[in-house]
Order: C-alpha cells, then structure tokens, then sequence
C-alpha cells in the first residue's frame, strides 16, 4: 500500500491522505512518453552562450529598509526589517541528486559564500533539486544556524540530512511571527508539484511566501504555473498587495510541456497585476539550463510582456547574480 514518507496530516482541499495537488487545476503529471518526446524533440539545441562574469556583491550585515540581493536561479538574499532571509539557497555547482551529473551552473553565486550577512531565517519553497539544496543548507547551519521555513512535508527531506536545523513547517495560508514587531511571513499556495525521486511525486507541499514588515510587503511566488489564475487573486485578496513580487521568468519551454509547471514572462506580468504588486523582480532563469529556450530569452520576453501592457521597464527587473535592488514601500 503507497505511504507517504514525508507527511501524516489530515485531508484537505489539497491533500488527499497520500499526495498533494492543485485545487482547480490541471494535474501536474505527466506520461513518461512526454518527457521522452520532450528529450527527443530538444536533442539538437545548441549550448547556451557564454554569459559575462558574475558580479560578486558584498552584503551590509543588516539593514532596515529592503535591499534583495541577487544570487542566482532562485536564490536571493532579502534584508529588511533588521533581518536576513535567504530564499531557496543553492552554492552548490549542479542541482541534481547526482553531484557528478545533471545541470550545471552557468555563473557563479552573486554573493561568495563566506562573504554572508549573518542569516536568521532560509525560506524553502518546495523541494525541487535547484531549489532544496541540502549541503548548501547543511552548510548554512554550521556557519549561521537559521531557522527554515517550508511547507508541509519538507522538513522531513532536510531533517534527514541536517538533523539539527530549527524548521517551521506550514500548509498554505499559515504564518509565523519572525520578530517582536509586527513582521510575519505567510506560505501561500503555487501551481506545481514535488519529487526528489521517482517514487514521492507530490508528498511534499510546495509554495510561495507573503512577507510583512513594517517597512513593506513582499511577494515570493516560488515555482508556478498560472493556471486559471485564481491563486493570484486569492493572495491579493487574503494577504493585500505587495509592494514587491519576486517572480520566476524561467525554465518555461516547449510549452506544451512546461505551462503546467512554470510561467513565462508574459504570465509573470500577469501575475503582477493580478497581486497589485508595484514592483517585480525576475528570477529562475539564467543561471542552470533546466529546459530548451535560449539563455537571453527570458529578459527579452518580458521587455516585451511589458511594453505590451504599457507598463515600465524599471517596475520588472531581470535580476543578475550580484545585482542589487532597494526600494521603499512609499514608492507605492
């Protein structure tokens, strides 16, 4: 009889005693003859291009007002409100269960390692191999000791491997309080999926995050697919508009593969306006090749997005390791 190995919870509107899943949405699993179609058809692209050398960024140890720091895929650092938080950290050179195979890093992390502020909080989205990266967090917990949070099921993932990390984990729509002050962070729903194998699709819950400080909101979409957008609207409705929303513009094609699992840039966009966010930044992409467009493509695309709905280039930024953002939530 099939067993959860990471969650015993009771059911819910998306749970159902065994898996997870997307309420409302299309299944998120595929045939394994499409992914061997997808193989097949992508067998012929040619290598990404060379990128320029990363920028390496050096933190300040803490600031009050927002400052989101580039590392790269989905890694960043976020300093605001007198703390650290680290979004999906990955240092490590591939993001695969193999450390001799899968895909590799295309740049070097925006911020060395041992040049970290120190980190009081690791925000884990889901537990995907470039997102969930163990050693990285292994090392975090000898040199900073953070407290994770992470949707259900996950921290059964990381305990196995850092026994002695300080983990809250949180089903969609729960928060915790992260300081004295009124600053929580909420998990909020996504439209994907979870596996580290092949035997433990979906028994982990995935997510975003909704952070709220006094000195502004943010929005972490994590990995998504858009659906019928009713995700979108439910965070703006039940957690207000953020003054920030980091987004995914990567890893999105062919589509008829990946549009029930990662957004474009063109539904990046969309998911800006449908949370009322002022500003946005692009993430998961450019940083490990995971599917078949172009490393430049995703910027361009949303140049695009953008001018096609007559909104700003400078209120959706293309972020770039080492690249850093401060805003204010007066900007508003």
């Amino acid at each position: 009889m099939p067993h959860n190995r990471y969650y015993q919870g009771p059911l819910s509107d998306h749970f159902d005693g065994l898996r997870f899943f997307n309420p409302g949405q299309p299944n998120t699993d595929k045939p394994f003859s499409d992914l061997l179609r997808w193989r097949w058809e992508s067998r012929h692209l040619p290598p990404w291009r060379d990128v320029p050398p990363t920028h390496v960024a050096t933190p300040i140890a803490r600031s009050q007002h927002p400052i989101i720091t580039m590392i790269g895929h989905s890694s960043v650092l976020i300093q605001i409100a007198g703390l650290n938080l680290l979004v999906d950290p990955v240092w490590s050179e591939r993001v695969s269960p193999l450390s001799w195979l899968g895909p590799r890093r295309w740049n070097s992390p925006g911020i060395d390692f041992n040049a970290l502020p120190p980190i009081d909080y690791v925000l884990i989205t889901h537990n995907h191999y470039d997102h969930l990266d163990l050693t990285t967090l292994a090392r975090l917990q000898i040199a900073h000791a953070p407290q994770v949070v992470t949707p259900l099921g996950n921290d059964a993932i990381i305990r196995k491997r850092v026994p002695d990390l300080h983990i809250h984990t949180l089903d969609w729509w729960d928060s915790i309080q992260l300081t004295n002050e009124p600053t929580k962070i909420s998990v909020v729903p996504a439209y994907h999926w979870s596996a580290r194998g092949l035997r433990d699709r979906r028994m982990a819950l995935w997510g975003g995050f909704h952070l709220h400080t006094p000195q502004g909101s943010l929005y972490i979409a994590g990995d998504t697919a858009y659906g019928n957008g009713s995700i979108f609207h439910a965070i703006a409705q039940r957690c207000g508009a953020p003054d920030l929303a980091i987004l995914p513009i990567g890893a999105y094609a062919p589509r008829w593969f990946m549009h029930n699992q990662h957004i474009n840039a063109v539904e990046a966009v969309q998911i800006m306006c449908d949370v009322g966010a002022h500003q946005a930044l692009g993430v998961h992409w450019g940083t490990f090749r995971l599917t078949d467009e172009a490393v430049e493509e995703p910027p361009t695309l949303l140049a695009q997005a953008l001018k096609a709905k007559g909104i700003p280039a400078t209120r959706f930024i293309a972020m770039t390791p080492g690249q850093i953002n401060r805003w204010k939530a007066s900007e508003r």
